[in-house]
């Protein structure tokens, strides 16, 4: 029985079913060099590109998407024209002029001076959606003349102050 278990094993270690062929083991490093010099033998039929070579085909993919973009641009500049004739066109003023912004005084206390809030209303760009918000600003108001809850007009100024870079212009409406 001994003389059948030990003919077993050798028959096993005799003859493998399928011999293991051994794999180099390679780091992932050298295994990303050796794809590129493959890959670098297969381009020019194995020959070895000069620089000058590399230059130029740099050259023409750079030029190639340039071309797109450019393709691009334009589309995006007239569809963009196309929306934007049905919305209002953005107020334009002359370069040098102050800007003027109407508001409410939601603060008279301090001397010459006025706390005004400007309210804004705007589409979202996306979800076009009315997206209301609002700042504050301070005005000189040289006579204290506007009480709180009045609309008034304000127009850019030199900086007054730390804080106050508007004038008041006028009394819009009084407060009731």
């Amino acid at each position: 029985m001994a003389e059948e278990t030990t003919e077993n094993a050798e028959q096993t270690t005799a003859t493998p079913q399928a011999p293991a062929e051994r794999q180099e083991v390679v780091a992932p490093k050298e295994r990303r060099q050796r794809a590129r010099a493959s890959k670098a033998l297969k381009t020019k039929a194995g020959a070895a590109r000069t620089a000058e070579e590399r230059h130029a085909d740099r050259l023409t993919t750079r030029a190639k998407k340039a071309k797109e973009r450019r393709l691009g641009r334009v589309k995006a500049k007239a569809k963009a024209t196309h929306e934007g004739s049905a919305a209002t066109p953005p107020r334009e003023r002359a370069p040098g002029t102050q800007k003027i912004r109407q508001g409410v005084v939601v603060s008279d206390k301090a001397d010459k001076t006025i706390t005004v809030r400007i309210d804004t209303a705007r589409r979202h760009r996306r979800y076009e959606k009315i997206v209301r918000t609002s700042r504050t600003i301070h005005a000189h108001d040289e006579t204290n003349d506007a009480h709180i809850g009045d609309t008034v007009a304000v127009r850019e100024a030199r900086p007054l102050s730390r804080t106050k870079r508007w004038r008041l212009v006028e009394v819009v409406q009084r407060a009731k």
